[in-house]
């Protein structure tokens, strides 16, 4: 049976993760290492210093990681995101969205809150190095347009701002990048990034 676990190592408890999931169990990192299990969904405080290990390990394991801060910021989303986690959030958000981020993380998504994904989108694509590091058969199987749609999303752009840069319309902007999702076989666009960063690392 699928199990609720907080990890944190200063915190007791927070009250409205706790409200959306009473079954909720409190436990600290050097349990979580050897208690928690597939399917497991593991809500991870960024109170200690090796959560990101700890992160990866789970995620490893095939828990379902959403790690939470009291400060988000961009560096840090994507840090979780590297390490595994599906969903990045602010500790203190309300249950109600606290049930949303489990719903879309279980079915495969990623969760960034929004007023971060386009930056996180943007840092993610800039610690690659930009244009000049992706390797050329990572966007092979797209088509020129498609990879120029695919680029200016992965620099944080959104539909509207790639449709002026590329002199197309906003419309022709979300076909393309309907075909580059299909084609990479990821949901969103921080799945495009971090694909192109996974493809990036292997040919590194």
């Amino acid at each position: 049976m699928m199990a609720v676990l907080f990890v944190s190592q200063r915190r007791a408890e927070i009250p409205r993760l706790h409200s959306a999931f009473p079954d909720v169990r409190r436990i600290n990192p050097d349990q979580a290492r050897v208690m928690v299990d597939s399917g497991d969904r593991i809500w991870l405080m960024t109170d200690h210093p090796d959560w990101p290990a700890l992160s990866g390990m789970l995620a490893a394991q095939e828990a379902i990681v959403v790690v939470m801060s009291l400060a988000p910021n961009e560096a840090e989303a994507l840090k979780a995101l590297q390490a595994g986690a599906r969903g990045y959030v602010h500790a203190l958000s309300p249950s109600e969205l606290l049930g949303q981020v489990a719903l879309v993380t279980s079915n495969q998504g990623v969760w960034v809150p929004a007023e971060l994904l386009s930056k996180v989108v943007g840092v993610a694509f800039t610690s690659l190095g930009g244009h000049e590091s992706l390797p050329q058969e990572s966007l092979s199987a797209l088509t020129e347009r498609e990879r120029a749609v695919a680029l200016a999303v992965a620099e944080g752009r959104t539909n509207k701002e790639a449709a002026r840069q590329l002199d197309i319309t906003e419309r022709t902007v979300k076909a393309h990048l309907g075909a580059v999702f299909r084609k990479l076989g990821v949901r969103d666009r921080m799945q495009l990034v971090l694909r192109l960063a996974k493809q990036g690392e292997k040919v590194a």
